[in-house]
């Protein structure tokens, strides 16, 4: 059996999400946007480490439930180490989520960052709804791969020779009708659960822009450095012939390479920036 990818990303998968939100919107939502008043009992398809229960439950009515699945081994001792002496009411189940049967209904349905990765994101959709109560919610976290993208100012920095926009858009564009898979599934949420029945479907964004700024606030910058850091794209040869067979001309390859790699380079620790993921939060209420 081979070993389940996310287990070895905890680390990545914890500095990466506190790019995405800021706490304050997140409680304008469960107490303006979504009215929950009363305790209620969450189901996190994809849970990882429990990111969504760590963020959602010091928000929610006294006396409210998570309940997170995920296949990764690692990442659900880390969620029980995590929540293990935090006061609230956790479960976790370590499964599949496309295999588990459910004998009771949930309140609402939660998955973060995880349609994104399915070759058919409707049958999730589709599980989470036949999870949730009448009137319950279901709720996706979801990225906008090249709205993500355009989202960024590098202080001295010309965007364009660090982030080719028109064809990283051709390229996952390519990506979605090859794989299915679709990182620029924020944006078509909305659609996806109207069709599939829900009633009062919305999107919102997520307002947080992260500021690096090192001449301001060391400690602080130093964090978000650490969560925007850019890796090097590696073997020059392996990663154009990556891109080649994912449908790229050979001087687009070159060109994102050289890319990556200057920004590899040039953003460093010294470099000021701004950075605003836009997450796409899709929501609507099941009849």
């Amino acid at each position: 059996m081979e070993p389940y990818y996310w287990d070895s990303k905890i680390e990545y998968l914890k500095k990466s999400v506190s790019l995405y939100y800021n706490d304050d919107y997140i409680k304008f939502l469960v107490d303006t946007v979504w009215k929950i008043n009363d305790p209620v009992h969450i189901i996190d398809f994809g849970c990882g480490f429990g990111h969504m229960g760590l963020r959602l439950l010091p928000l929610l009515p006294a006396g409210s439930k998570y309940t997170g699945i995920d296949e990764g081994v690692k990442l659900i001792d880390h969620a029980q180490n995590l929540f293990k002496d935090l006061p609230y009411d956790t479960e976790f189940i370590l499964e599949d989520f496309n295999n588990v049967m459910f004998e009771k209904k949930y309140d609402i349905a939660v998955c973060h960052g995880v349609l994104l990765h399915m070759t058919d994101p409707t049958l999730l959709l589709k599980k989470m709804i036949d999870s949730v109560k009448s009137k319950g919610k279901v709720i996706a976290f979801e990225p906008h791969w090249i709205g993500n993208n355009a989202s960024f100012h590098f202080e001295g920095i010309e965007q364009s020779s660090v982030i080719p926009l028109g064809q990283l858009q051709e390229l996952f564009e390519r990506d979605e009708k090859r794989t299915g898979k679709d990182g620029n599934i924020g944006l078509k949420l909305p659609l996806y659960l109207n069709r599939l029945g829900l009633h009062e479907v919305q999107c919102r964004v997520s307002d947080k822009v992260n500021i690096y700024d090192p001449k301001v606030d060391s400690e602080k910058a130093s964090t978000i450095y650490e969560a925007m850091q850019f890796s090097d794209p590696g073997d020059r040869e392996s990663y154009i012939n990556a891109l080649l067979d994912r449908g790229m001309l050979i001087e687009e390859a070159e060109r994102q390479y050289e890319a990556e790699k200057n920004l590899s380079l040039t953003f460093t620790s010294s470099l000021a920036a701004t950075y605003a993921a836009g997450m796409k939060i899709t929501f609507g209420t099941v009849e």
